[in-house]
């Protein structure tokens, strides 16, 4: 599935094979379109790939790698976050479990599972032992923002600019000489 970014709409159906990189199953960037694609399974982001317009700038390359880059940065942290998280919370349900003399399979061969308040023990040590962690990616990841928020601004006012230029240009072109 593929969301066509400017528009909002979903486009059912896989994406067309034949642009897609076989190593990523990403598409090459579009010169009109952002390419979003489903949430990764790791991550639970939805990958972006962000369009390269045909007159780009190099204020708007920039701005466009920066998004980019914070992008892939978002995706490293949350799967490392992730898959820290789930494999410390099986370790701690099999060590519960384990205690209770039970394994971590019943006799049905289903799962088994703990309490809500047995787990809540789990959340909240697994928050505090990351506390600094995220505590360090949040300000990474406002000053990421900020950085993309104020090229975005110059980017917008850049486009604003060279459109009053090319209607005074123009302008001036067809005012008759007397």
């Amino acid at each position: 599935m593929i969301i066509d970014a400017p528009r909002g709409e979903i486009l059912h159906g896989p994406p067309d094979r034949g642009k897609l990189s076989t190593s990523t199953l990403r598409p090459e960037p579009s010169s009109t379109h952002d390419w979003i694609g489903p949430p990764n399974p790791l991550s639970n982001l939805r990958p972006i790939v962000y369009g390269i317009s045909e007159n780009e700038s190099d204020l708007e390359k920039q701005l466009r790698k920066l998004r980019q880059e914070t992008e892939n940065w978002n995706h490293n942290f949350w799967t490392k976050q992730n898959i820290s998280f789930s494999k410390e919370k099986d370790a701690f349900i099999t060590s519960q479990l384990k205690a209770k003399g039970l394994t971590v399979r019943g006799e049905d061969g289903r799962r088994r599972s703990l309490s809500s308040e047995e787990m809540a023990i789990f959340y909240k040590s697994f928050l505090d032992e990351n506390r600094l962690r995220h505590a360090n990616y949040n300000k990474e990841w406002y000053r990421r923002n900020f950085t993309i928020t104020l090229l975005m601004a110059q980017v917008a006012l850049n486009s604003l600019w060279r459109t009053v230029t090319k209607k005074r240009c123009k302008k001036k072109k067809s005012t008759p000489t007397v």
